[in-house]
């Protein structure tokens, strides 16, 4: 079985040792501040480095279960049942799910190759009048695409313009492989943006450690939410990862990630081109996790997903990726988890099956 479904790291990224010793150093050095009752804005300490990083202040910061809690959040406090919200179009599916189940309005924003269309999200914009636009403008889950620095310029002056809210996510933006980091959404609109990031592609998922980092007055009210929701976080998993980052480990962790996942991606967009080039569009990322192919032919999902089946080949609905339904015709592929060897035997049956469901095939 290949299995194109989640974006999850190698077992092999795990910086098991150093992990281990940071438990052992947590609990020795930290425990009065993470056993106990808390606050709801996390780990002191490790708000601090998130403060500093990003050249704000401490009540800035806001640390939680994983940043998609803190969409949750976000939607709690911003965005009352009925309200509108934008995404990108296609975008992270468990974000759609967040959205929906809150009873919003999800309005999808067509991506291109170099991110959103702009003339769609000015028109969308005027006519649905939205409370927030979440974005995933580094390596977008589930395209890959980049958002150039022209259109982040002009997103942000709408965002300012209309007063609409920013949910910046980037979980993937230090897993850049090629190229050069581009102004973050947060540095071009302060005040407009929440930013949202995580340790789990860095460090791992299972320690459930996100954060949020924006404008006092949202953080403010994010923190209402949280402690009405858990009172205190899981403050091990916190100080755990800030005694990592205490050790100036963080980097070095990066290049390792960078060197297992870059060679992936290559080998992904390689046999892409060899295999499918003819049935399929797609971006090509610098980063990131996922390559997004938009197939030429007119293919159901449920035939596509069935037929993979068949074959030992595991893959998401597509449908699931987007706001109004659509999505036949995508297909989000992963690399992080699968060896090039897996991927190229993964893309050749994809292909085939693609292409006998483009001659009248059925599964």
């Amino acid at each position: 079985m290949i299995a194109f479904t989640r974006g999850v790291p190698d077992p092999a990224a795990f910086p098991l040792e150093e992990l281990s010793l940071c438990v052992q150093e947590a609990m020795t050095h930290d425990h009065d501040a993470i056993l106990p009752y808390a606050g709801s804005r996390g780990f002191p300490l490790l708000r601090e480095w998130v403060a500093e990083t990003n050249g704000g202040s401490l009540d800035q910061v806001l640390i939680s279960h994983g940043a998609l809690q803190i969409l949750d959040f976000i939607v709690t406090a911003y965005a009352p049942n009925g309200a509108t919200v934008l995404v990108e179009q296609p975008s992270y599916d468990r974000a759609v799910t967040v959205f929906r189940r809150a009873g919003c309005k999800v309005v999808g924003v067509p991506m291109e190759a170099d991110g959103i269309n702009l003339e769609a999200l000015e028109e969308l914009g005027r006519r649905t009048n939205p409370v927030l636009f979440y974005v995933i403008p580094d390596f977008q889950n589930p395209s890959g695409a980049t958002l150039t620095l022209s259109k982040r310029q002009a997103l942000a002056a709408w965002a300012v313009e209309h007063g609409c809210l920013l949910v910046e996510d980037i979980p993937y933006r230090r897993l850049r492989y090629q190229g050069e980091d581009l102004p973050t959404l947060r540095s071009l609109a302060p005040e407009q943006t929440i930013q949202l990031s995580s340790f789990s592609k860095l460090l791992s998922p299972g320690l459930r450690v996100g954060t949020a980092f924006g404008p006092l007055l949202q953080i403010n009210r994010l923190a209402k939410v949280a402690e009405d929701t858990y009172i205190t976080p899981s403050l091990l998993s916190q100080a755990l990862v800030y005694r990592f980052l205490a050790h100036g480990w963080l980097d070095h962790q990066v290049q390792r990630l960078q060197e297992l996942y870059g060679p992936r991606l290559e080998a992904m967009l390689a046999v892409l081109q060899e295999e499918m080039s003819d049935l399929a569009d797609w971006v090509h990322p610098q980063g990131g996790f996922f390559v997004g192919l938009t197939l030429r032919n007119e293919i159901r999902a449920d035939d596509l997903l069935a037929k993979g089946k068949e074959v030992g080949l595991i893959l998401s609905d597509g449908r699931g990726f987007y706001a109004d339904g659509a999505g036949d015709r995508f297909v989000r592929l992963p690399f992080c988890a699968l060896s090039p060897d897996e991927i190229r035997s993964g893309i050749q049956s994809l292909a085939e099956i693609v292409r006998g469901l483009a001659q009248g095939g059925t599964p």
